[in-house]
């Protein structure tokens, strides 16, 4: 046994003199040094290999045999350790020098040589031993270390996050899966190195990530650029659709030269159809959906979460998505409060309701719950119990041993109480997007109905001191309630909706752009509307005659429901100029009628109808026929307009002296007309 030992240490340890002697220093280039460390070794092997076999057979039976075959593992390893550590500190120092403004590539370039190291060295081991020994693991978990010394300085110093998520990155997917689950066997040392690389990055990651919340979230103090709301959406919308004319006129020119080209034709034609495809996609894209479009809040905590969810673990993602999304949510009302401030009220409602959607949306992919459960400690059981303690009263009664004593009602009740609560960002963005949305519904209804709502609130109340019994009432007798002030009231009404609804639509179209959920918003809008209209035509017909109905001229149900009926389509592909076109039609119909809701003054050979009523007439001609306004000419609105005109004449005359407002036409009458 003793003459085995000898033979086979100083066998490798004369491999390792010569190849010390040959590079005394333990500096090789990257050339030679595979012959040097790894060749050399692995000629020396057949020599002792025979004599191990015979060691390791008889370590299993007898124990002097096993001692033995622990010293040659250790001398083996001695040597490789001698032999290796200079040279893997050298090189990565080397790569460390190479790559010191690119933390990634040197972590990627460290990681792949020390993988190479373990590989080379498990088969090097095996080429001496047969059997495995947990003594090899431990020698290339040190050299690993001298890599770790070397990088963790560098990356707990790393302040940007898409570095450090880069690097988890690497780590965890290219390292840990990619390498490590192949081969675990020869990388277990390896694995344990990245493991503790990894945690300390993400820790960093974490932290970092807390002080980019703090400052650049809820700190961040927004430039006049970012709160220019709608003039951003409107510029970007002038740029697409200059985009798109572009686009269009150059599939005509396209389209041109294939028609006269006729070598090819059907080569060309895919060709113009993929463009046009193409084009088609990219226009289908609206500006305001764009991400540079977004709120430097809302795209930096999405950005964050995104290069969080796959770089830390589910709870910890959970807790720093909470504070994220919450900080996000506060810096938007600050900036919607600004912006409400500085434009209109629409403005800052659908700037919050616009990038709540985003984020309702940009964060339904990560498959977590954004909740996190908070415990707090209630000392409200603790405290009463003090005061009872201290009051003057309760001291003759601390020796009483009953239910009034203040001492055991201290110690028996007045242990603190631990309560727990979740915190879910997640339906806080939904509850803050349902206040949102409900704001904006209210206050749109109250603009366009709110004087309608007031007199029908006025109405109620007096209604209701009458059944408490009040004082009997006549409701056409109050001096608010006349047919005359009921007029300007329904009137004032009109002027409003067929004033502010355009650009209400073109508002929500420009901020949400989205059909649908446009509709979904407007619909509780266009319903409050209705009902406001058939309260009060409920009251009318309930409270006033025939002829104070005719004073006070309010649209019917049908004549509301077709100024509500407006959708995007018309507000944003040609209904203003359809409107404005319309208009100039009618005044010139009409030889400069007077103003829409006032046609006082004599019958002289003037139009009969307000400017408002042929518009009626014309546009319900237009749906009744499926004409785009544009289309309508003079002489399709002549006809019409003589029939009304001899139909309208005796009622209108002998109206027109009593009162200065005629009511507005009844679609059916129209429809009866046009159809």
């Amino acid at each position: 046994m003793h003459f085995m030992k000898i033979h086979i240490v100083n066998t490798m340890q004369n491999l390792t003199s010569q190849l010390t002697k040959r590079d005394p220093m333990g500096l090789t280039n990257a050339d030679n040094a595979f012959t040097l460390y790894y060749v050399k070794f692995r000629a020396a092997s057949p020599k002792v290999r025979s004599l191990i076999e015979q060691i390791e057979q008889r370590a299993e039976k007898i124990p002097e045999y096993h001692q033995l075959l622990d010293e040659v593992h250790q001398c083996y390893l001695d040597q490789r350790h001698q032999l290796l550590n200079p040279c893997i500190a050298s090189t990565i120092t080397d790569l460390t020098s190479q790559n010191s403004k690119d933390h990634c590539a040197l972590v990627r370039s460290g990681c792949a040589f020390m993988v190479h190291v373990c590989q080379d060295e498990h088969q090097l081991y095996n080429e001496f031993f047969s059997k495995p020994t947990p003594k090899l693991d431990e020698l290339l978990e040190k050299l690993c270390l001298s890599l770790y010394d070397v990088l963790r300085p560098l990356i707990i110093h790393i302040i940007h996050l898409e570095t450090l998520s880069e690097l988890c990155s690497i780590l965890k997917n290219e390292m840990l899966e990619d390498h490590v689950q192949n081969n675990a066997a020869q990388l277990g040392a390896f694995d344990a190195v990245v493991k503790q690389m990894l945690e300390d990055v993400q820790e960093r990651l974490v932290y970092r990530t807390h002080i980019y919340i703090q400052t650049d979230i809820i700190g961040y103090n927004p430039a006049p650029g970012d709160l220019a709301y709608p003039e951003k959406l409107e510029m970007m919308e002038k740029i697409a659709q200059s985009l798109k004319e572009e686009q269009m006129k150059q599939m005509s020119q396209e389209s041109v030269f294939s028609d006269v080209q006729l070598d090819d034709s059907s080569g060309r034609r895919n060709s113009s159809a993929g463009k046009v495809e193409a084009s088609r996609l990219q226009t289908s894209v609206s500006p305001a959906d764009l991400h540079g479009m977004w709120y430097p809040t809302v795209r930096r905590t999405l950005v964050c979460l995104s290069k969080l969810y796959r770089c830390i673990d589910k709870a910890v993602f959970q807790g720093l998505s909470q504070e994220a999304l919450s900080a996000c949510i506060q810096s938007l009302l600050k900036a919607s409060d600004i912006i409400l401030k500085n434009k209109t009220q629409i403005d800052g409602q659908l700037f919050l309701i616009k990038h709540l959607l985003i984020m309702r949306e940009q964060i339904a992919p990560f498959h977590t719950d954004f909740a996190i459960k908070e415990i707090s400690l209630d000392l409200k059981k603790t405290r009463d119990a003090a005061f009872k303690i201290l009051n003057p009263k309760a001291v003759p009664k601390f020796f009483r041993l009953n239910s009034h004593n203040a001492i055991l009602e201290f110690l028996l009740e007045g242990t603190p109480e631990i309560k727990e609560h979740y915190i879910d960002s997640k339906k806080d963005v939904d509850r803050h997007l349902k206040f949102s949305c409900e704001q904006f519904i209210q206050q749109q209804t109250q603009i366009f109905v709110g004087n309608l709502e007031e007199f029908l609130t006025k109405v109620a109340a007096l209604k209701t001191m009458a059944i408490q019994g009040g004082p009997t009432y006549s409701l056409s007798q109050q001096p608010w309630a006349q047919p005359a002030k009921i007029n300007d009231i329904v009137m004032a009404t009109y002027r409003v909706m067929k004033s502010k609804l355009p650009s209400t639509l073109q508002s929500m179209s420009l901020y949400l752009a989205n059909r649908d959920t446009e509709f979904i918003l407007f619909k509780p809008v266009r319903n409050n509307i209705q009902q406001v209209f058939q309260r009060l035509h409920a009251l009318l017909q309930e409270e006033y005659s025939g002829e104070d109905l005719q004073i006070i001229a309010c649209p019917s149900m049908e004549q509301i429901n077709l100024l509500l009926s407006v959708n995007k389509s018309l507000v944003t592909g040609g209904f203003f100029s359809g409107w404005q076109h319309s208009h100039q039609m009618f005044n010139t119909v009409c030889g400069n009628a007077s103003d829409p809701l006032d046609v006082g003054g004599e019958a002289d050979g003037k139009c009969l109808l307000s400017s408002d009523q042929i518009f009626w007439v014309v546009l319900q001609a237009c749906l009744c026929r499926c004409l785009p306004l544009q289309a309508v000419a003079h002489d399709e609105v002549q006809p019409v307009l003589k029939s009304r005109m001899q139909d309208q004449a005796s009622e209108q005359s002998c109206n027109i002296k009593a009162h200065k407002q005629t009511p507005v036409p009844e679609p059916e009458q129209e429809n009866t007309l046009l159809c």
